[in-house]
């Protein structure tokens, strides 16, 4: 029987989509040289975590599977971005149509990324050796 390789658990692979998005948010601080690294980089993150389990939680109860593979992840990463710039506008903060643009391509890099580089690994892990 094969045992799914780590990054492919669910609680894992949330535990990788809450970490890039913690880091998303401190690098965006950084470029900025704004102060307080962890505490501000919490306080920039929060509504895109929120988006973040939004979106595992409608593709667990929309699609009954886990987001471990690119297409799920599609619905947590517009979820991420929508809910997170909608929360950040309802409380006054910074929804300039750059920083939409940026948090938009950064995040589908984030949580897109490690998704297909997993699925290629999975592929060349089960894939029969030639030779």
């Amino acid at each position: 029987m094969n045992r799914p390789v780590w990054w492919r658990r669910p609680v894992v692979a949330l535990l990788i989509d809450v970490l890039l998005v913690l880091v998303f948010a401190a690098v965006g601080r950084a470029s900025h040289d704004e102060s307080g690294p962890v505490l501000g980089a919490l306080l920039t993150a929060w509504p895109f975590l929120v988006g973040t389990a939004v979106g595992w939680v409608v593709v667990r109860l929309v699609r009954h599977v886990w987001p471990l593979e690119v297409a799920p992840g599609v619905t947590v990463w517009f979820a991420t971005v929508l809910v997170g710039m909608l929360l950040r506008h309802a409380v006054g903060s910074g929804t300039a149509a750059s920083f939409v643009m940026v948090a938009s391509v950064v995040l589908a890099l984030f949580l897109l990324g490690w998704r297909a580089l997993g699925a290629y690994a999975v592929r060349r892990i089960r894939a029969p050796r030639r030779g």
